[in-house]
């Protein structure tokens, strides 16, 4: 009876770790893979798991159907990229930047505002999905995008 119950547990928790490792891994679990850049002036911060959890949530509902693996489907040029996001006028490789973006969208060179054509706080009455979303809200989704550019490198040719 034990020998029978031991060889339903034992695989039963080894099928329930890899599931556990298995997805936390996807999520960086390791502190390198959750430090993100902060600000322009070069601090960090270290992102929770929550806060990779609730980023990919919201990049999937609000943000995916455009920006797909971290390209823009209608602009080529554009992309999450660091070394878009580095160039961009202010510079948006960072959570503040995003953050700053997700409120007030503007081209690249940051000459234009384009709030009606890109979803942001200011344009929630366009876009009802940006309605709700808090400052927390979007730090978790700028740091769950900034967090992915190990996986989207190949986006600057690397």
């Amino acid at each position: 009876m034990f020998r029978r119950t031991l060889t339903v547990i034992v695989p039963t928790l080894l099928l329930a770790s890899q599931i556990f490792i298995g997805s936390a891994s996807a999520y960086g679990l390791d502190e390198a893979s959750r430090t993100v850049p902060l600000n322009a002036q070069g601090d960090t911060t270290v992102l929770s798991i929550t806060q990779l959890k609730a980023g990919k949530a919201l990049f999937n509902s609000q943000c995916a159907q455009c920006h797909a693996g971290g390209a823009t489907k209608t602009d080529s040029k554009a992309k999450l990229s660091v070394t878009y996001l580095s160039s961009a006028t202010p510079m948006r490789y960072s959570v503040e930047g995003l953050v700053d973006y997700l409120k007030n969208p503007t081209t690249h060179d940051g000459e234009m505002e384009i709030s009606d054509v890109h979803p942001s706080i200011k344009s929630a009455d366009i876009y009802p999905g940006m309605r709700n979303l808090t400052d927390e809200n979007l730090t978790a989704l700028a740091g769950y995008i900034l967090a992915q550019q190990k996986e989207w490198h190949f986006l600057d040719g690397r």
